[in-house]
């Protein structure tokens, strides 16, 4: 049962596991396909579908950090499978045992679904094309660059683009998963986590989980709609509370008891809440203060403060520079690492071709124990078809290169073309390399189709918006290939056939298809500043990719004084900081920060940091008391902050449609401001 406390460990013992797996459920059926696929489980994932992409969204939305619910959807999806069952049992009907096949079918369904309230562009790309953020922008700020949420066109915009990455790699699973034993992190942890959970201690553990995470849901719903009665107008509530004193909370600087991101911070590593913490420090306590002391030199200081052109074009710019940085150092290892690797495994098994089919014999790939020789007989059982790939992919795609151009008059359809013939090969290479090293590099192949297509398009031709769209399918291809590659990978270790794991990510997808832009639209409607910077809901990555779309358009022309040399230096620092990490020493090279985490608060600011942080504290003090204690409950205490928080952004939604507002504006002044105030409503006394 160790085996699922973390993923770590899931990790370690990938390779060589002390114990056997399948001995464990010797004698257990292994039901077909079919009966893995169960009305019960579709339900119970359309159900955590919508909760999580809630949850989901709201984090997209505000600081555009969101970490794997893995495991918050693991643990539910058992849970309410398992009360199903429980009551069934007792009115004496007849029922289906639930199996860890099962339990692999919601799981695949639901991160397919709410996978796409993170990848489909509500709070970066898609968001970037709406007038609010091209206000920001000013540069191509007109009406065949701009396209306003509806809800019917994202919709159609999903079902187009989501369905082309399942098909594109569906016939090189042998190879990615038994040839080539990849370890896909992600998927070995949630195996280990589904098999533990159908054991008898696993059973218990469960339970303990689940409680847990009840008890912290319910804490962290409670704690969110107490503190909306104080928020009643802009710089209200506790989120306003000036923690280190006036003159930082100007700075951004404070702790807004925000018990999703202290969530948050309890599951990312402890060097990213580190990094982002630095890179607040660096950014709002040294270099902003700095620059804005430059106002009337470097930029007009008649400028208003969310303008391009003044101290929000170094934050947005110096960002963008970083991030690009990183992703460009880690897309270029992970490439030389996937090329080296596959030639090596190539020559090791000694493979003439490319194997495209499951017709390979087995005796190409030696048994190395009862595990291995179990598992690949499952999964090798039931084939999908060749025909079904290549089919499936072309027919998909002449509806997207049909359908596309319609939705966005810039993207010509030679550029979708020209985008789907490229795709299964980015697509392998992502999926390869996130089997490697758990590295999803599909926002940096969207990154790259923003500055391609855009320039390609040009900026008299909607380039700015053929960018964004360009990105969205680009992102949305990789994405789910590697995705689906994760899936088979679950389904491996927990014998589950190859084509429920497929039909269940068809079936998520759907799902995500419909219910993402569902909830994105609920928020949109019923909070009116989504977009804006300091407001509840800034989604901060929307305006950084649009500014990508517009130097890929435009070039470097617009930037303020002295900005382009600022984000050099910040390319070339990324790159540099990414290389100490990988040539340092381990013990060493883990304590240095990561660049990509230390630019995300240079523009929103640090108040989520200082969240994240107290997360990270919270649990290495409780691994420094209790680490088994810890990794057990530890991912149940924080998913239950994130999803007590993230659910009551729901109702409170629903109060905002509704018009009604918070009784009381809780507000925080200085003493000679508070007697201003004090002799302006008692003038007499």
């Amino acid at each position: 049962m160790e085996k699922t406390d973390t993923e770590v460990k899931a990790e370690e013992e990938e390779g060589a596991p002390a114990l056997s797996v399948e001995r464990v459920f010797d004698g257990v059926r292994v039901p077909a396909w079919r009966e893995q696929v169960t009305v019960r489980a579709l339900v119970v994932s359309l159900g955590l579908s919508v909760m999580l992409s809630v949850i989901v969204m709201k984090l997209n939305l505000t600081t555009g950090i969101v970490p794997s619910l893995n495991v918050a959807s693991g643990l539910l999806g058992f849970f309410f499978v398992k009360v199903w069952t429980k009551a069934l049992e007792r009115a004496g009907v007849l029922r289906v045992p639930f199996t860890r096949q099962e339990n692999t079918v919601i799981q695949t369904c639901v991160v397919a679904a709410y996978g796409l309230a993170g990848s489909g562009g509500y709070g970066s790309y898609l968001l970037g094309m709406s007038s609010t953020i091209a206000d920001q922008a000013t540069e191509a700020n007109n009406p065949q660059n701009i396209k306003d949420p509806k809800l019917g066109w994202m919709i159609a915009f999903m079902f187009v683009v989501s369905f082309v990455g399942l098909f594109s790699l569906v016939p090189l699973r042998k190879i990615m998963i038994i040839d080539y034993k990849l370890i896909y992190p992600s998927g070995t942890a949630t195996a280990f986590l589904i098999n533990g959970f159908h054991t008898p201690q696993g059973e218990n553990l469960a339970k303990k989980q689940v409680r847990t995470l009840g008890k912290f849901f319910s804490f962290s719903f409670l704690w969110g709609f107490f503190q909306w009665f104080y928020k009643s107008g802009d710089d209200c509530g506790f989120e306003a509370f000036p923690t280190f004193g006036l003159k930082a909370y100007e700075n951004r600087f404070n702790f807004d008891f925000s018990a999703m991101y202290v969530g948050v911070g309890m599951i990312c590593p402890h060097i990213v809440n580190i990094s982002v913490l630095i890179g607040a420090i660096l950014s709002w306590g040294i270099m902003w203060p700095l620059i804005n002391n430059q106002k009337g030199n470097w930029f007009s200081a008649d400028l208003s403060p969310n303008s391009l052109h003044g101290l929000q074009g170094y934050r947005i710019f110096i960002a963008v520079s970083m991030i690009l940085g990183d992703g460009l150092y880690n897309f270029l290892k992970v490439l030389t690492k996937t090329v080296q690797v596959f030639v090596s495994d190539s020559q090791k098994i000694r493979l003439s071709t490319l194997p495209v089919s499951d017709e390979v014999h087995m005796a190409k790939q030696p048994i190395v124990s009862y595990d291995d020789g179990r598992r690949a007989e499952v999964f090798l059982k039931d084939q999908i078809p060749k025909w079904v790939a290549i089919v499936g992919y072309s027919m998909v795609s002449l509806v997207s290169i049909i359908t596309l151009p319609h939705i966005f008059p810039p993207l010509k359809w030679y550029f979708i073309l020209v985008a789907y013939a490229l795709a299964p090969v980015l697509a392998f290479c992502n999926a390869y390399g996130c089997g490697l090293t758990d590295w999803n590099m599909a926002s940096t192949y969207g990154k790259l189709a923003i500055f391609i297509f855009g320039a390609w398009a040009g900026g008299h031709h909607g380039g700015v918006l053929a960018g964004l769209a360009a990105c969205g399918v680009m992102l949305s291809i990789v994405s789910t290939a590697s995705d689906l590659m994760q899936d088979f990978k679950t389904g491996y270790l927990t014998l589950s056939s190859p084509r429920s794991m497929f039909v269940s990510q068809v079936i998520g997808t759907a799902m995500g298809c419909v219910v993402a832009p569902c909830v994105f639209w609920l928020f949109y409607k019923a909070f009116d500043d989504i977009g804006i910077p300091s407001s509840q809901y800034p989604a901060p990555f929307a305006l950084i990719y649009r500014n990508m779309a517009i130097l890929g358009v435009d070039g470097v022309s617009s930037l303020p004084k002295h900005c382009l040399t600022l984000c050099y230096i910040f390319f070339a620092l990324a790159i540099i900081i990414n290389l100490a990490r990988d040539l340092s020493p381990k013990k060493v090279g883990q304590c240095i920060p990561i660049p990509m985490a230390m630019a995300i608060p240079f523009y929103i600011g640090t108040a989520f940091a200082i969240d994240m942080f107290i997360g990270t504290v919270i649990l290495f003090v409780w691994q420094k008391m209790d680490r088994e204690k810890a990794a057990a409950f530890g991912p149940a205490v924080a998913s239950g902050l994130i999803c007590g928080d993230g659910i009551w952004s729901l109702p409170q939604a629903v109060l905002a449609l509704a018009q009604v507002k918070p009784p009381i504006c809780m507000k925080f002044l200085s003493r000679k401001m508070n007697d201003r105030v004090d002799a302006f409503i008692n003038p007499a006394s």
